[in-house]
């Protein structure tokens, strides 16, 4: 896949790439995507930020055994409640699910992993405000690889409650270091392409909640 530097081109096209080869991914691009996701904002510029790069198959293998679990006993049967999402029909939902259900038996497979991190102590404690000490710099990422070329996706399966410190104990994470989402990195077996979301003219209001903002409508 080609890089692309248009910023609002590769905003439009980062879509979640679960399908990855397993080829290797030069440590070099795995650095620059590092870099933008530390260039991100923080609070307080406190930087209580970790990011966890795995390659060992024994760990991801770990893992990924648990990420099924989650997937049979929470995520699937979620899928197969919902209703479809806007800018989606059932026959992309239903394409989308078979990819999450791809990646659930092909995790351990992404030839690497970045880990994002938050340790906490004193006041800065895991609460609403937390993520976003570490999201942004997600997204950083996430962008990052998209313009490189590369595929991933944000997966936070480890954060449902019942499997979060389960994952924790099996990346090794010392006390005090929450893991807030695993993102998958490789090659993309798919092609790139625009993002399927509603229109603005459903979500952006003006004032109140409720009140239509015009421009939006004329998008």
């Amino acid at each position: 896949m080609a890089e692309s530097h248009d910023l609002f081109e590769i905003i439009k096209t980062t879509r979640a790439m679960r399908r990855l080869k397993p080829d290797p991914v030069p440590d070099e691009l795995i650095v620059k995507i590092l870099q933008a996701g530390i260039c991100a904002a923080n609070g307080g510029n406190g930087q209580v930020w970790s990011f966890l790069v795995i390659k060992d198959r024994k760990i991801k293998d770990a893992v990924q055994a648990i990420y099924k679990r989650a997937h049979v006993e929470v995520v699937g049967p979620n899928y197969a409640a919902s209703k479809v999402p806007p800018g989606s029909d059932p026959e992309r939902f239903k394409r989308q699910h078979e990819l999450v259900e791809y990646l659930t038996d092909h995790f351990a497979e992404a030839p690497v992993w970045i880990v994002p991190c938050i340790t906490h102590g004193g006041i800065n404690q895991p609460n609403r405000t937390a993520g976003a000490s570490i999201y942004p710099a997600v997204q950083n990422m996430l962008l990052a690889t998209r313009a490189l070329g590369l595929g991933s996706t944000l997966t936070t399966r480890n954060l449902i409650p019942a499997y979060e410190k389960e994952t924790e104990a099996a990346l090794g994470l010392p006390e005090g270091t929450r893991c807030y989402a695993i993102l998958p990195i490789g090659w993309p077996m798919g092609k790139f392409g625009p993002v399927r979301r509603g229109p603005l003219s459903e979500v952006v209001f003006l004032d109140r909640v409720g009140q239509p903002y015009p421009p939006a409508a004329a998008t």
